[in-house]
């Protein structure tokens, strides 16, 4: 394989487990919004007492919390699935970027995720760090927060 396929192969990887992981999130808050609907949900008899009543408000309440995450890691996925991942070696939307000995995929915002016993995250194109480096290549440089950061890599 050339390097270019290397790089290719590996980039891949690291955004199906960005897709895989923000998949996880998804489910885990779709399980928690479906739980508490169901709780919320008063049974078939006629009389309720206050208790039932209150439990029944309290989950739609804790259901309703858990719509808005719901939303929001549709909507990351919608990004990562639309988003262009070819090779690049500027730092744009779809970048797999080093700095600071650090690794970033410039997507959407995510937890710390492993692939190949490398550490990514994932970081949005509105946050001011990226903001800060966008259209950068290897080895040019950026301040951030008054920090001089130097990109590392770009893939």
């Amino acid at each position: 394989m050339t390097t270019e396929q290397d790089c290719a192969a590996s980039k891949k990887a690291i955004v199906d487990r960005l897709m895989s992981l923000e998949a996880q999130e998804l489910a885990t808050a779709q399980a928690h919004y479906d739980a508490f609907l169901k709780d919320a949900q008063l049974d078939d008899r006629e009389g309720h007492d206050k208790d039932d009543i209150a439990a029944s408000r309290e989950n739609a309440d804790l259901a309703a919390a858990f719509d808005a995450p719901v939303h929001a890691h549709h909507a990351k996925i919608d990004v990562i699935e639309n988003t262009d991942f070819s090779l690049t070696d500027t730092v744009k939307p779809g970048a797999v970027i080093k700095f600071n000995n650090r690794r970033f995929v410039v997507c959407v915002s995510t937890t710390r995720f492993e692939v190949d016993g490398k550490t990514y995250m994932g970081i949005s194109t509105q946050s001011p760090i990226y903001l800060a480096m966008a259209g950068l290549q290897e080895g040019d440089v950026f301040t951030h927060n008054s920090t001089e950061f130097e990109v590392q890599e770009v893939l």
